[in-house]
């Protein structure tokens, strides 16, 4: 019989567990919060998006993407899927979203669990994890309950990322013990901080529009979407997907400018587009004119920012000013001076560099029996689903070597 130890009871945890257990082998789930799962219940604001229908690598962020691209592979979404299936999740698909029908995580988690509860899968909670000692062929648990002994173990802790529920970066520390060097830990999928000089003025504001990030002067990447104004700087799922981008170059003391379009609707050139518009509205000042388009509280800021009177009227501008007030409403630049820390963060950009591990089976390459899996990997996704996807898959790859290998023993 094998003894295999889980470190973390969290989405690639259990999905992990249940690959792993089989009857001729010992599956324990360490978990130091009093239940398992915990932080999926957080996700997609309790509704879990656990899947997406469209994938490719362009949805991922590694040091090693063409690792990503072979542990996402299609084959390993449509095992996923059939588990899924076989679990009796019935999605509600939005945009691609999926989404379990109840549109509850916790039907996920129940699900996940009760299929480990009949696999023979033990958790334990409650139980924190203090030490990792490698001991010839096995490893020795340190926990402040009482020590563990297991020919293979996973670590599955998660990152920094929303630290209250237990992920606070203990599993960077046991792998850096271990020997192995990691990518720096940074938030991800998390809200921008600016200096901008009205935040508190455009605080609350909703609008749909195009953003383009540029570091120091150079285009890096773009997303559209609803953007959400507040008053330290922007949120929302389109700031999320760039705050990849920005973590990283904010680290390395880049300069990050963020343009913002707020009238994607205008597929022309804006210039001619508002003279014409402003023609049409002759009797309107520049205030009510703006109005027609714009939240009120914006076009306050977007007037003050070009010292431009409410009063006034399009025609009597001069030629600089109507050239800065179209320049605000299709490329209004802030700068990012930082972004919102672990405890706001989604997941982590970093960890582990997916070149020290077997991609097929997440066991480590130098250190025989030791697997790592879930957000502890140099793997960070966009909003969608996508870091959920990364953890499952993670999670099943890793239980699947070590269920099948014991299976046949």
């Amino acid at each position: 019989m094998e003894h295999i130890i889980i470190i973390g009871g969290g989405a690639s945890g259990i999905v992990a567990a249940i690959f792993a257990k089989n009857s001729q082998n010992e599956v324990i789930v360490l978990e130091r919060n009093s239940t398992p799962l915990k932080k999926l219940l957080m996700t997609g604001n309790g509704k879990c998006n656990y899947l997406n229908e469209r994938y490719s690598t362009t949805n991922y962020h590694s040091e090693n993407i063409e690792i990503v691209d072979k542990i996402i592979s299609d084959k390993n979404i449509n095992s996923i899927k059939e588990f899924f299936d076989y679990l009796g999740i019935i999605p509600n698909i939005k945009n691609g979203y999926y989404y379990p029908f109840s549109k509850q995580a916790t039907t996920i988690k129940e699900a996940l669990l009760k299929e480990a509860q009949k696999k023979g899968v033990k958790i334990v909670t409650e139980c924190l994890v203090t030490e990792i000692t490698k001991k010839n062929n096995s490893y020795q648990i340190t926990t402040d309950k009482e020590s563990y002994y297991c020919d293979k173990l996973i670590l599955s802790t998660g990152g920094k990322t929303y630290p209250k529920t237990g992920s606070d970066g203990m599993g960077y520390l046991f792998l850096e013990k271990l020997g192995y060097s990691l990518i720096k830990p940074l938030p991800a999928l998390v809200q921008l901080e600016s200096n901008f000089k009205y935040l508190k003025e455009w605080n609350g504001v909703r609008a749909d529009v195009e953003l383009q990030l540029f570091e120091d002067n150079k285009f890096i990447a773009k997303e559209d979407g609803e953007l959400q104004l507040t008053d330290y700087g922007i949120s929302g799922i389109c700031t999320f997907n760039l705050s990849h981008f920005i973590t990283r170059s904010i680290d390395l003391n880049h300069k990050n400018v963020i343009k913002i379009n707020f009238v994607p609707f205008i597929k022309t050139l804006i210039t001619p587009w508002i003279n014409n518009y402003a023609i049409k509205n002759s009797h309107k000042n520049i205030k009510e004119l703006l109005e027609g388009f714009l939240n009120y509280k914006l076009v306050q800021v977007i007037l003050k920012h070009n010292k431009i009177n409410n009063d006034r009227f399009y025609k009597d501008l001069t030629k600089e000013e109507k050239f800065n007030l179209c320049k605000s409403l299709r490329a209004f630049e802030i700068e990012i001076i930082n972004t919102k820390s672990f405890d706001n963060a989604q997941v982590c950009n970093g960890g582990l560099k997916l070149t020290d591990l077997n991609y097929k089976t997440m066991e480590l390459k130098n250190n025989n029996g030791l697997y790592v899996i879930g957000e502890l990997l140099d793997i960070n996704g966009n909003c969608g689903g996508y870091n959920l996807t990364a953890c499952w898959i993670s999670g099943m790859l890793a239980g699947k070597s070590i269920g099948d290998k014991s299976d046949k023993s």
